[in-house]
């Protein structure tokens, strides 16, 4: 195992580092001490390593992630896993807002809390939460899974489009468009394989499925005074 101490050295030269492995993997474990909640920590990762990062991580931790499996002993900032193409990001505390944005694959784990915005504009990834989320969670979703633990903030969903949404806790409002549907087999089935890959011991019956009504998808001149 390769270990980097940022005490030592700076945020650059250990991204710098873990890039050249894309070019040439001569070492696939990386172990980060004393991150000391900075910024920008194993962003644009392009081949299969797996990063741990002991100690607290700042905006943007693990950013434009493909490939590697990184995990944050700590707490996260805004944004983490923000663009993540594939592999997996494990946050073993809380995580700022806007957790998994625009993220279009891969696996986000945060056995905690996450803040406000999780999963905005996410676009193809899975995102599991063993603790609560907060308003405007997955806003502008487009495709991809959510799942909540424990409870959701304000304007769930809000314009949201064909995410899967599955929250175990109660959900303070619903975003425009989004609403409470059936859970049928086949959504039991794949909250079982999340929750299974994020290894989460839940029961998926204990939880509701909420998605897009499907009512913003077209303009609608009847509506036009409200643009």
């Amino acid at each position: 195992m390769k270990t980097i101490d940022l005490a030592e050295s700076s945020i650059r030269e250990l991204n710098q580092a873990l890039h050249d492995q894309a070019t040439e993997c001569t070492e696939r474990e990386w172990e980060v001490l004393n991150p000391k909640g900075q910024h920008n920590i194993a962003c644009g990762l392009d081949q299969n390593l797996a990063v741990d990062i002991q100690g607290h991580a700042g905006y943007f931790c693990a950013g434009m992630n493909k490939k590697a499996h990184v995990v944050v002993h700590g707490n996260v900032g805004q944004g983490v896993a923000e663009n993540m193409m594939s592999g997996t990001v494990r946050v073993k505390g809380d995580a700022s807002q806007a957790a998994g944005a625009t993220a279009h694959g891969g696996l986000l784990v945060i056995e905690g809390n996450a803040g406000a915005r999780c999963g905005i504009s996410m676009k193809g990834v899975d995102i599991v939460v063993k603790g609560s989320i907060g308003h405007m969670s997955c806003f502008m979703g487009q495709s991809g899974s959510l799942v909540v633990c424990g409870d959701a903030g304000e304007a769930l969903g809000d314009s949201m489009y064909e995410v899967h949404i599955y929250v175990k806790g109660e959900v303070k409002s619903l975003g425009a468009d989004c609403i409470e549907k059936e859970m049928r087999a086949e959504h039991i089935e794949e909250l079982t394989d999340l929750l299974n890959r994020a290894g989460v011991d839940e029961d998926p019956a204990s939880f509701k499925r909420y998605g897009s009504a499907r009512q913003l998808y077209n303009f609608k001149v009847d509506n036009a005074s409200a643009y």
